[in-house]
């Protein structure tokens, strides 16, 4: 991934313009600047980077951490494996809307006291879950507890656009980055831990995996506290977001997002609940089910640098193209699977997916800044003035960075809806995967008529 982070509408301004530090402000940043950037500004980004792969990777766990505790959900609770699916779309839901509000706070209250802020919140969807969790709850106390889950998935937004201000344009890749990618792994830890409960305790202790995370949370706010700073020279570009919805390439580039970014989280969500209801014979607990979730968010969080190195070398249109024909493949291979009942031939397509989707979120990114490119080269040709090109170009590829973040998210709850109606409906999922595969074949259409083959724009880097 490279470029601006989601949401990242935020611009710096001149260092003299700033008020003087106060606390942990820091009203001096030029990033730009070799000079400064290797004297102080390199290794004090660096310790900001640490603490915010830290904070994002707790905020994603606890987003997904009802993908977990359904798995603890027996007979006992009541709840139906359909409802379960609801339970995991809301957090989804929640996390998709708080992504663009929780930018815009960074730049409003400093992006240290965000983290400290956003960090700690975590603690009231983990107590409110070990206070719940418990048979005879209702299911609607469930889905209240379960959307304040949410919050995490807003993490990801403000410790991007906080990373992206601290950070020179010529590392702004590999930073964010690290950013996601540390982010990205939450997703696969909580499962492992999950997992530890249920191998050492039991599925009758699912506090026991809420409990290891609190005083996880407090450490990651008290390292936010002493080691993280605040940027007071950030503002927020308001003007950008509402201009970059005026371009159908938001659009188009949003739906992408949702085949891949959505791909991921909601298979996150949902793959021990797919594997416990289809192979119930080969995962009667769920302890057998937890032995496999993790692996697809593992190789899904590590390969996402890939995507954005295969797009800088081969074009961001032609592997995002590629890579959704290949989803639309490996979706048809789980079809088969479901229909043949192979549970070896499942597993594999499911964990392509994951891959794919990894793959397709740093190219599809890629694609962003090279569309914005190729528009100001279009303009500066045709006489305008290079400099507001360019930076219109920057401002533009921030913005749909966050529209497209926002809106990916989203696609997280249109899967577990999907397979809820699904396995209500038929008694499985292959009503969702023929839904998932006519998606991913309408995303590579749509990225071969638009951005490889269409008179609009060849994202070629």
């Amino acid at each position: 991934m490279s470029g601006a982070p989601p949401g990242s509408v935020l611009r710096q301004e001149d260092p003299a313009a700033a008020p003087p530090d106060r606390g942990r402000w820091i009203s001096d940043w030029r990033p730009e600047d070799e000079g400064f950037w290797a004297e102080t500004g390199k290794s004090v980004a660096q310790r900001n980077l640490v603490f915010s792969i830290l904070s994002e990777h707790i905020g994603f766990s606890i987003w997904t951490v009802w993908s977990v505790l359904v798995l603890f959900m027996g007979p006992a609770y009541g709840i139906s494996p359909a409802d379960k699916f609801l339970l995991t779309s809301v957090p989804a839901l929640v996390g998709s809307v708080l992504r663009i509000p929780y930018t815009f706070a960074v730049a409003r209250f400093g992006g240290r006291n965000w983290t400290i802020f956003s960090a700690a919140l975590l603690l009231v969807p983990t107590i409110a879950a070990a206070v719940v969790m418990q048979p005879g709850v209702s299911l609607t106390t469930l889905l209240v507890v379960a959307g304040l889950a949410g919050v995490g998935g807003g993490n990801f937004a403000s410790s991007m656009a906080n990373i992206n201000a601290f950070y020179p344009d010529r590392a702004k890749g590999w930073a964010l980055g690290l950013n996601a990618g540390g982010g990205n792994l939450g997703v696969a830890v909580v499962q492992l831990i999950g997992l530890l409960v249920l191998a050492v305790w039991g599925k009758e202790h699912p506090r026991y995996v809420l409990g290891i995370y609190l005083p996880l949370i407090i450490l990651v706010c008290l390292g936010a506290a002493l080691f993280m700073d605040n940027l007071a020279g950030v503002r927020n570009d308001k003007r950008g977001l509402r201009d970059v919805l005026k371009y159908s390439d938001t659009w188009f580039i949003a739906l992408l997002y949702i085949g891949t970014f959505g791909s991921f989280i909601g298979f996150g969500f949902a793959f021990g609940q797919v594997l416990q209801i289809q192979f119930k014979s080969d995962f009667p607990t769920p302890i057998d089910a937890a032995y496999v979730t993790f692996l697809g968010p593992l190789v899904g969080s590590l390969i996402r640098p890939v995507g954005g190195r295969l797009a800088d070398r081969f074009g961001g249109g032609p592997i995002t193209f590629w890579n959704f024909v290949a989803m639309a493949a490996a979706g048809g291979a789980v079809l088969a699977a479901s229909l043949e009942k192979s549970l070896p031939l499942f597993l594999v397509g499911f964990i392509a997916l994951f891959v794919l989707s990894g793959i397709g979120n740093g190219s599809t990114y890629k694609m962003i800044p090279a569309v914005f490119r190729s528009k100001a080269e279009g303009k500066i040709l045709a006489g305008a003035d290079a400099t507001t090109s360019w930076a219109q170009a920057r401002r533009l590829s921030s913005a749909l960075i966050g529209v497209a973040g926002a809106i990916g998210a989203f696609g997280g709850v249109l899967v577990n809806l999907a397979f809820r109606e699904s396995f209500i409906d038929t008694k499985n999922g292959n009503a969702a995967y023929i839904a998932f595969i006519a998606f991913y074949a309408l995303c590579f259409v749509v990225t071969y008529l638009v951005y490889i083959r269409g008179p609009r724009v060849k994202v070629e880097s």
